[in-house]
């Protein structure tokens, strides 16, 4: 490869380092015990000050290094002076020595997106379930998400003092995903994942009309998705607006850079273009194989009370 790496690499090395800073700032912040909750529109709505101060470290390291692209986050943050030490430099080096697709080479900065979930599993976070937690980086273009980084700062937490907490994973369409161990369900089982804290009728006569084997709760949309590329779980099923697209882009480019799919319950596939609503109106739908059988179990009275974008 001649010359310097194509935007998408650089940004996507970069990513890889400040998720790896902002994981640092969550555990920081767990472990000083300050966590300074705040309710946004309710109990299952929280911002921690690890939510704060990651989104800021995020978006201003990205932004310096990557001036004109869109960055949106899922915090509603005043604009103030970032402090220096939050501001992450460093790139990927293992990311930067890799091809670009050759799809992707001549992407211009502006016409890329990046959605930001700094704490993703924030509920989780404040309760303990620490396994729960990740730190979610998407970047699209033309509307898909083509790339992604997931950190989860506190991987490895049960096996106590003197283990390596934390790990990072990306991925990238055309070229694939990379730390962890692609797995999957073995293929006469179907465990399906769903939320922890959100459920309601809709929500579990979905998952029962599965015909699961094995239902999974647990919290986080990152964290479901790391179930299903790990073979804990055959398929992420969500029947509920809620989901917003800071949660999905990360973990949607590293399924999709893998074979999987993710979409609404109707089958389609969600944009991510800088102008569309945040929101995942009509539900998730994720799974590393055979998404076409879970599409087609999907209740007619899901279908009619979620409405496609």
């Amino acid at each position: 490869m001649s010359g310097s790496p194509a935007v998408v690499m650089r940004l996507v090395a970069s990513a890889y380092a400040v998720a790896e800073k902002a994981g640092t700032i969550v555990r920081k912040v767990l472990h000083s015990g300050e966590l300074g909750i705040v309710e946004k529109t309710g109990a299952n709505d929280l911002q921690t000050l690890a939510d704060r101060l990651a989104q800021q470290s995020i978006c201003a390291s990205l932004s310096k290094r990557f001036p004109k692209i869109t960055i949106i986050g899922e915090e509603d943050l005043p604009s103030e002076v970032i402090q220096e030490d939050l501001i992450e430099t460093g790139q990927s080096e293992e990311i930067l020595q890799r091809s670009c697709p050759p799809e992707y080479s001549q992407l211009k900065e502006e016409e890329i997106v990046v959605w930001v979930d700094p704490l993703d599993g924030t509920k989780e976070y404040t309760e303990g379930l620490l396994d729960n937690v990740t730190v979610l980086i998407g970047i699209a273009y033309g509307g898909k998400a083509i790339a992604g980084v997931i950190n989860q700062p506190f991987y490895n937490y049960q096996l106590g003092a003197g283990t390596q907490l934390g790990r990072t994973m990306w991925g990238m369409l055309g070229l694939g995903a990379f730390g962890f161990q692609l797995q999957e369900v073995p293929g006469d089982r179907r465990i399906v994942t769903t939320t922890r804290s959100h459920s309601n009728k809709l929500v579990t006569d979905c998952v029962d009309a599965m015909e699961p084997h094995e239902v999974v709760r647990v919290g986080g949309a990152g964290n479901k998705i790391i179930q299903l590329v790990e073979g804990k779980a055959s398929a992420y099923v969500f029947a509920s607006p809620g989901c917003k697209k800071w949660d999905t882009c990360a973990p949607e480019a590293i399924l999709h850079a893998v074979g999987g799919k993710l979409t609404d319950m109707h089958g389609n596939a969600y944009r991510y273009d800088a102008s569309v609503k945040h929101m995942n109106s009509a539900g998730v739908l994720a799974t590393l194989r055979n998404h076409k059988y879970y599409v087609s179990r999907v209740p007619q009275s899901v279908l009619q009370a979620l409405k496609s974008d």
